[in-house]
C-alpha cells in the first residue's frame, strides 16, 4: 500500500511539474524610432609601431536613429586596451568618438576587441584593433676617436 501511495504522489508531482512549464511565445516588436549606432570603421590597424609608441586611436560613430543613443558599457578584451566613451546621450544625427589607448610596451602582434553595448537596434557592436609592436632599432654605435689625442709619445 505504501508503494502505491508513493508511486501515485511521484506521478502527480512529475505531471504537475510538466504542466507547470508554460511556453511563452512573445513577439518582440522593434521600435522603428530606436537609436542606431553606425561606425565609420570597425577595425583600426596600427600597422607597425615601436615599443613605447603612440597607441591611441579613435572610432567615430553616428546616431542614425530617431531617439537619443546611450552607450551603457564599452569593454576591452584585456587590460592593455583602455577605452573611453561619451557618457551623455547622443542625439539623433550627432557624431561622437570612442577613444582607445593601447599600451605599446609589449612586443608582438596586436589583435584586441572592444565591445560596445548600447540601447540601439544593434545593441552590441564589436570593434577591433590590430597591428604589430616591434623593438626600436638600435642607434649606430661606431666608436669615435677623440681629436687631439695621440697614442705615440712625442719627444722634445
Amino acid at each position: 500500500m505504501k508503494k502505491i501511495v508513493t508511486i501515485t504522489f511521484t506521478m502527480l508531482f512529475i505531471l504537475s511539474a510538466a504542466f507547470a512549464q508554460e511556453v511563452k511565445t512573445t513577439q518582440v516588436s522593434e521600435n522603428p524610432n530606436a537609436p542606431e549606432i553606425t561606425f565609420a570603421k570597425n577595425v583600426h590597424d596600427y600597422g607597425t609601431l615601436f615599443v613605447g609608441g603612440d597607441g591611441n586611436c579613435e572610432f567615430e560613430f553616428t546616431n542614425t536613429g530617431k531617439e537619443p543613443l546611450i552607450l551603457s558599457s564599452v569593454r576591452s578584451s584585456c587590460g592593455c586596451t583602455v577605452p573611453s566613451w561619451p557618457r551623455e546621450p547622443i542625439l539623433p544625427g550627432k557624431k561622437e568618438v570612442i577613444k582607445v589607448k593601447y599600451d605599446t610596451k609589449r612586443q608582438g602582434p596586436i589583435n584586441k576587441s572592444i565591445t560596445v553595448m548600447s540601447n540601439a537596434k544593434n545593441p552590441t557592436e564589436v570593434l577591433r584593433i590590430a597591428g604589430n609592436i616591434v623593438k626600436k632599432p638600435e642607434e649606430s654605435t661606431i666608436p669615435v676617436k677623440s681629436v687631439g689625442s695621440s697614442t705615440t709619445p712625442t719627444t722634445k
